[in-house]
């Protein structure tokens, strides 16, 4: 198998200079570089740049697949626009880790596996790439989904206590669905998660809202609007619906905090979730396996039925498929000589039948590929 690996960067709260971009193609002559992403493929060599030093300097996000079976994934975000001290409960591992760097944190996310197949990089950041808005909206799931992949690499200690667990965590939009594929997280244990998990309209009172930014102070008013002309910043709307949701949810993430468990607890309760959703998963298969049966049976009386008084014309036909000598027509001559057994044997009528397939056999006893083909579906003369 030859060597793959995928880099991707991508720029989002601004573009690359010309500078910027002169610089990492020093790094890469066959980059293919815009000014807002970095891109490279390897089937063979390795990449020169520190991607955790790209990613401080110059970038947002990036990512990296490798076909032997490693995901990494980071996304930056400015610091005043997170909690840190939460955000910190959420990535105690290996796996999941941040680093502050400056005015930012930079969220860094991987995943080995020695169970993978051949996959391509390129469309895995764009189905990400959102994780980064919805961090920055206070969504915390990304972060708790790469909480839960570390106690699935059991790379904490059981009487740890899980983190605040955010709300609508049973209801995985399509970027978290992406991230857990990425960062191949039982679904079992997400499952289980989730039985803690509120659920929590996403969508803001606009009534509530309204009230909230005219009781802003006057001069307040007057410096949002300064620095949202001066200086367009891209994440001043979520500065400010933060501080509005900060004010209005203060009592449901107190809630939240009361129902935490341990690692112990989550992993025990996830053995047992599995073994539980196996054995519905078996019955539900054997109760499927038994209708399709039953089915198979009501249509296999149908036709035999259907076949009641042509069992003559059968019997030539059958016998003039043999004489064709063509393979093929012994297939269609084997299938209804079966058709014909069935038959007599659902009206009492077998020792007709053996009689007469006694005399087939006799008849085209040089026709060793037929007779064979008779010995596999049970018949012989």
């Amino acid at each position: 198998m030859s060597e793959y690996q995928y880099y991707e960067f991508k720029a989002v709260d601004k573009p690359l200079t010309e500078i910027d971009m002169q610089a990492l193609r020093n790094l890469s002559t066959r980059a293919r570089i815009t000014p807002t992403s970095f891109v490279n493929e390897y089937n063979w060599g390795d990449f020169k740049g520190n991607p955790l030093k790209l990613v401080e300097r110059y970038f947002d996000a990036f990512l990296y697949v490798a076909n032997w079976g490693t995901h990494w994934l980071m996304l930056k975000l400015p610091r005043h626009l997170v909690d840190v001290d939460l955000v910190n409960k959420y990535c105690p591992g290996e796996s999941a880790v941040i680093h502050e760097k400056g005015d930012h944190l930079i969220f860094e996310f991987t995943s080995e596996t020695e169970d993978y197949e051949w996959e391509e990089g390129e469309e895995w950041l764009s189905s990400l790439i959102s994780l980064r808005a919805d961090i920055l909206h206070s969504d915390y799931r990304a972060l708790y989904l790469g909480w839960l992949f570390c106690v699935q690499m059991e790379e904490m200690e059981d009487d740890e206590l899980e983190p605040p667990i955010p709300p609508n965590l049973t209801d995985l939009n399509a970027p978290l669905e992406s991230f857990v594929d990425f960062m191949r997280i039982d679904t079992d244990l997400i499952t289980v998660a989730a039985e803690n998990s509120n659920s929590e309209s996403r969508q803001t009172d606009p009534k509530a809202l309204k009230t909230w930014i005219h009781n802003l102070p006057e001069s307040e008013k007057d410096d949002i609007l300064f620095r949202l002309v001066e200086v367009p910043q891209p994440h001043l709307g979520a500065e400010l619906m933060q501080r509005f949701q900060q004010k209005v949810s203060a009592k449901a993430n107190s809630k939240v905090d009361k129902q935490l468990r341990s690692v112990k607890d989550l992993i025990s309760r996830t053995e047992t979730y599995a073994e539980e959703r196996r054995r519905r998963v078996a019955v539900q298969k054997a109760r499927e396996h038994a209708r399709e049966k039953r089915e198979k049976a009501l249509a296999r009386k149908k036709y035999l039925e259907s076949l009641a008084g042509r069992e003559n014309s059968i019997w030539k036909k059958a016998d003039a498929f043999i004489n064709s000598k063509q393979p093929a027509k012994y297939d269609q001559a084997v299938k209804m000589l079966v058709d014909l057994r069935d038959l007599n044997k659902k009206t009492g009528k077998e020792k007709t039948f053996n009689k007469k397939l006694k005399t087939i056999c006799e008849n085209h006893h040089r026709k060793m590929t037929f007779l064979n083909r008779l010995k596999k579906v049970g018949l012989s003369g």
